[in-house]
């Protein structure tokens, strides 16, 4: 029999805080895990017959500290403790509304994103230990098997293993590195799940939910914390647009050409509020800054009346805060908006040797030289977007563009 749907809604709100608690507790995190998987089985069948404890996370650390190992095995609380469990647990809710349980999270967290770590092995972590997806799910949402996916997580642990993480409260300095880690890895986490196009795209949809669930309970710890807030909105409004990105058949719907009524305005609402008042705070950030471009889109009632003046200035602060070829062919899309197609066929030229493998950028520059009549260059750069397309969707999506140019000529 299936398990009621409020206890799997409980264990997995409760996960996150209950693992930082026991990482902490036992200094291990593959003992951490087990503990915690006995304490959710233990939860599945407790609270089947006994109803919701008035507290399920502190209810969970609880038994789980109880699941200490003994030999290959763990022990087990008797069922007697399990009913009295809410008498215990004071001193334990007091140590969780502490400031101590943000550092908890934060370095279970950070050994998640370890940088030994490649960032899929990182995100692949996260998702287990933090999120308690199955191996399976992870699996399909990176689209591998499953046997992989468990030796990526295998291999992840091994390599936290051998590191020896310390598992102490960090510094101020430690904490505020960190959190940028934690940041980054989440960021990354979501772009997995929005770049996925073409008949998968829905399966890895799920990612970018996990995404925001972490960057929500970040927000929820570090509430002052403008960057924090920044990507919260981020994440919210690039996802808002999620169900007009991609037409009936699959096919890319560019920005300017979504059903806008499709866009999620409830998402919309919320990343506009965070992002205006993490620029409130008074303490820019690369993120605030990302924020502040995707917010004048979701603000735009109609393409005409995007701010492109406005996002080509925040692409420059974004240039000059955190320079990266990717920015700039961002900056040059804006430019286009702006000035035209030879500007920003001007600025791009540069990227081509450290962009030359990426999509976008071909297909970029192809589009600008399609604007200033260059059809046969446009034809290469459309050919070329082409032979780099990591999807069908992708490909498909140029070909439309190859279509618009003016036919060759032919004698």
């Amino acid at each position: 029999m299936s398990d009621p749907a409020w206890i799997s809604a409980a264990l997995t709100a409760a996960r996150p805080q209950a693992m930082a608690a026991l990482l902490r507790h036992f200094r291990d995190l593959d003992v951490a895990e087990g503990a915690y998987q006995d304490a959710a089985r233990r939860a599945l069948r407790h609270w089947t017959r006994s109803g919701p404890p008035r507290d399920p996370t502190a209810w969970l650390i609880l038994v789980g500290r109880h699941a200490a190992p003994d030999g290959t095995r763990r022990r087990e609380p008797p069922e007697e403790r399990l009913s009295n469990v809410e008498d215990a647990k004071g001193p334990l809710l007091a140590e969780l509304d502490s400031e101590g349980y943000r550092d908890d999270l934060l370095r279970l967290l950070f050994i998640c994103c370890h940088p030994d770590l490649p960032a899929a092995e990182q995100i692949a972590l996260a998702l287990r230990v933090v999120c308690g997806l199955g191996v399976g799910q992870i699996a399909r949402a990176f689209l591998v098997s499953e046997a992989a996916m468990e030796q990526h997580i295998t291999r992840a642990k091994a390599c936290i293993s051998r590191a020896n993480v310390p598992v102490e409260t960090p510094g101020p300095a430690e904490r505020s590195a960190r959190l940028e880690a934690v940041s980054a890895m989440i960021y990354l986490l979501f772009n997995e799940g929005y770049s996925a196009l073409g008949p998968d795209a829905s399966r890895r949809h799920g990612l970018c939910d996990e995404a925001i669930r972490l960057a929500r309970l970040l927000l929820r710890l570090f509430r002052g914390e403008p960057e924090i807030m920044a990507l919260t909105a981020l994440l919210l409004l690039q996802h808002s647009r999620s169900e007009a990105r991609l037409d009936a058949a699959g096919h890319i719907v560019l920005l300017e050409d979504q059903d806008r009524g499709r866009w999620n305005r409830a998402m919309i609402e919320e990343g506009l509020a965070l992002s205006e008042r993490a620029v409130q705070l008074g303490r820019p950030g690369p993120y605030q800054i990302q924020a502040a471009i995707a917010s004048l889109h979701a603000a735009a009632p109609t393409p005409m009346d995007t701010d492109w003046t406005q996002i080509e200035r925040l692409y420059a602060s974004l240039e000059r805060l955190q320079p990266s070829p990717v920015v700039t062919l961002n900056r040059a899309v804006a430019l286009a908006r702006t000035q035209g197609p030879a500007p920003a066929l001007e600025l791009i030229e540069t990227l081509a040797g450290p962009l030359g493998s990426y999509f976008y950028f071909h297909g970029v520059r192809g589009a600008l030289l399609k604007d200033l009549g260059r059809a046969g260059e446009a034809r290469e750069a459309f050919n070329r977007a082409i032979a780099v397309a990591g999807n069908p969707a992708e490909a498909a999506h140029i070909r439309t563009q190859l279509d618009r140019l003016t036919p060759v000529s032919t004698t």
